[in-house]
């Protein structure tokens, strides 16, 4: 990122902080984040997600996959935020005690919220959800590690 974004972030600022691009970022705005610490972000799903298409065409649901994925992107801006990850890559490692709501489906306005629980040397856990409303989707701890990019 080239400069600090002021919140919320918009698409251009998060393309600034996160290496994911369509038809991966699933993430349309960062609403805030306090770096090393939270970060709060939202995505907007229309039937025009290429996802729906076949997961499933008689009962739309975006895969618990991508679901995790927008969390863990989110997830990255709590670290991505600043400088100590900025040129970094930033790799999940696991995902712990996930728990799962009902599907996500289009019209949904996914709220997700990461909080950072443990962070040392260039290791760290992040703990994650995505809800619509006060409904809680998807909730679940992630483990990440800081690498160099590949040169």
């Amino acid at each position: 990122m080239t400069k600090t974004p002021g919140y919320p972030m918009n698409i251009r600022d998060i393309l600034e902080c996160l290496p994911h691009r369509y038809p991966f970022l699933l993430v349309d705005r960062i609403d805030e984040v306090v770096p090393m610490e939270t970060a709060r972000g939202s995505k907007l799903l229309t039937i025009n997600e290429e996802f729906f298409q076949g997961h499933f065409p008689d009962d739309p649901q975006m895969p618990v996959g991508l679901l995790i994925e927008s969390m863990a992107q989110v997830g990255c801006t709590v670290v991505m935020s600043t400088p100590q990850g900025r040129g970094k890559n930033i790799l999940f490692a696991a995902v712990d005690n996930c728990q799962l709501g009902r599907p996500a489906r289009p019209g949904d306005h996914l709220d997700i919220r990461a909080r950072m629980t443990n962070f040392r040397g260039d290791k760290g856990k992040i703990a994650v959800s995505c809800q619509v409303g006060e409904e809680i989707l998807v909730s679940a701890e992630m483990m990440f590690a800081l690498t160099d990019p590949a040169t």
